[in-house]
C-alpha cells in the first residue's frame, strides 16, 4: 500500500527545493529530510522531514538554526527544544478526479506569473524559473488558482486560492488518472471536495 503521507511530504519538499533553487539557494535531500543551509524565501521552511525516523540531529547541523529557522515536521514526531509550533495542519489525499473540461489556464510566461501572484496576494516570490518544473493554473479572470507539482505518483496541490472545483478540473485535465496530495491548515474545504486527511504535520519556528 502506498504511504501517501510520505509521498505528500516528498512532493512538498521537492516544491520547496524548486522555490529555493529559483531564488538561488538550493537545498539537499537525504532519505530522512530535505534541508537548506541558507535562509529560505518567505513562507518556505529551512527543512522538511521525509521519514518518521528523522530526528533533530538529522536536521539542525544542516541548516541555519538561529532565530527565524523553520522546520516542517511532516509526521508531527519531532522534539525541537528552542522551537515553538508555528502552526499545525493535515496532509490530504484524493483519488484521481474526473475531468469536467473547466476552462482553466496554465501560466506560460513571466507576465502571466506576475499577474497570478498579484491575484493570490503575494509579490516577488514566484519567479519565472518555477515554470520549468511546476504547473501554475488559474481560472479566467484570475479569481482562483493553484500550483500543481507532478513529482511522483501523485500530483501535489498547493497555493490554492478560490475555487476547489476548478483546481480538481485542472488537475484532471492536465494530469489524468493521477491522485492528488497536499496539506491544509484548514482541511475542511478540501475534505468537502473528496480529499481525506491522512496525517498531521507541524511547522516549528525558532524565535
Amino acid at each position: 500500500m502506498t504511504d501517501w503521507q510520505a509521498e505528500a511530504a516528498l512532493d512538498n519538499a521537492r516544491w520547496c527545493d524548486l522555490m529555493c533553487r529559483a531564488h538561488g539557494v538550493p537545498g539537499t535531500f537525504t532519505p530522512l529530510a530535505w534541508t537548506n543551509p541558507s535562509r529560505t524565501p518567505p513562507y518556505y521552511p529551512d527543512a522538511v522531514t521525509l521519514s518518521r525516523e528523522a530526528t533533530a540531529a538529522d536536521l539542525l547541523p544542516h541548516l541555519d538554526a538561529g532565530p527565524g529557522a523553520s522546520i516542517k515536521d511532516s509526521f508531527a514526531t519531532l522534539d525541537l527544544p528552542g522551537f515553538d509550533v508555528l502552526f499545525e495542519a493535515q496532509w490530504i489525499h484524493r483519488e484521481a478526479p474526473a475531468g469536467t473540461g473547466a476552462p482553466w489556464q496554465v501560466v506560460q510566461d513571466e507576465e502571466g506569473l506576475a499577474a497570478w501572484e498579484r491575484a493570490c496576494g503575494l509579490s516577488g516570490l514566484f519567479l519565472p524559473a518555477l515554470l520549468d518544473e511546476a504547473t501554475v493554473v488559474h481560472a479566467p479572470g484570475l479569481g482562483s488558482g493553484a500550483v500543481l507539482t507532478a513529482t511522483g505518483p501523485a500530483v501535489g496541490v498547493s497555493n490554492v486560492f478560490g475555487d476547489w472545483d476548478g483546481v480538481l478540473a485542472a488537475a484532471a485535465e492536465l494530469f489524468p488518472g493521477r491522485p492528488l496530495v497536499g496539506y491544509e491548515s484548514d482541511p475542511a474545504p478540501a475534505l468537502r471536495h473528496g480529499f481525506t486527511a491522512i496525517g498531521p504535520l507541524r511547522v516549528w519556528l525558532r524565535t
